[in-house]
C-alpha cells in the first residue's frame, strides 16, 4: 500500500471516508467481498485488533478483496498491511454470507499462527494485542463474534 498521506491524517480522513462507503453500500446495494484472518500465537491467545474508524471496540483482522485477488492473497496481503507480519500457511476456515452496510457480503475466513510481535500500520489499526481465547475483551462485535464461532467449532472438530 501507497502511504502517500501522513499517518496522523490518514487516520483523521478514515472515518469520514468509511461513512461514505457505508451510504454508497447501502445505496448501491452492491455484492462486496472480503475476507477475515483469526491470527493466533504460540501460547494459543488470539489477536484482536482496535481500527481508527468504523464501530468502537475490539475486532479481528481482515479487508476488502482487490479486483481479481484470490481470498486467500488478500488474507496475506492484509497481514502484511495491517499488522506488518509475514506467515507461511493460511488455512481456510469457511465462507459466510451476511449483510454489512445494507449490501450482501461474502466473507472468506481464514486461521493462521505467527509468532511475531504485531505492529499497527497505524492507519486503519491504532492498537493490536493477543488475548487469552476463554478471555476475550468488550465490546466485541457482532460479526466478530460469528467469525470466533466458525474458528471455536472449527478447533472442536479437529480434536
Amino acid at each position: 500500500m501507497l502511504h502517500l498521506i501522513p499517518a496522523p491524517l490518514h487516520r483523521l480522513l478514515l472515518p469520514a471516508a468509511h461513512n461514505v462507503r457505508h451510504f454508497w453500500r447501502v445505496w448501491r446495494k452492491q455484492k462486496i467481498e472480503g475476507c477475515t484472518v483469526i491470527v493466533t500465537n504460540p501460547r494459543g491467545e488470539v489477536l484482536l485488533l482496535r481500527h481508527s474508524y468504523g464501530p468502537k471496540g475490539w475486532g479481528l483482522l481482515g479487508g476488502g478483496l482487490d479486483r481479481n485477488e484470490a481470498p486467500e492473497a488478500a488474507a496475506f496481503r492484509e497481514l502484511r498491511e495491517e499488522i506488518g507480519c509475514e506467515a507461511t500457511v493460511m488455512t481456510r476456515l469457511g465462507t459466510m454470507a451476511e449483510e454489512i452496510s445494507g449490501s450482501p457480503h461474502i466473507a472468506h475466513v481464514f486461521t493462521t499462527m505467527i509468532d511475531a510481535v504485531p505492529v499497527p500500520d497505524q492507519r486503519e489499526i491504532v492498537e493490536a494485542k493477543f488475548f487469552p481465547a476463554h478471555s476475550l475483551p468488550e465490546p466485541l462485535g457482532v460479526i466478530t463474534r460469528r467469525r470466533l464461532d466458525l474458528w471455536r467449532d472449527s478447533l472442536k472438530r479437529s480434536t
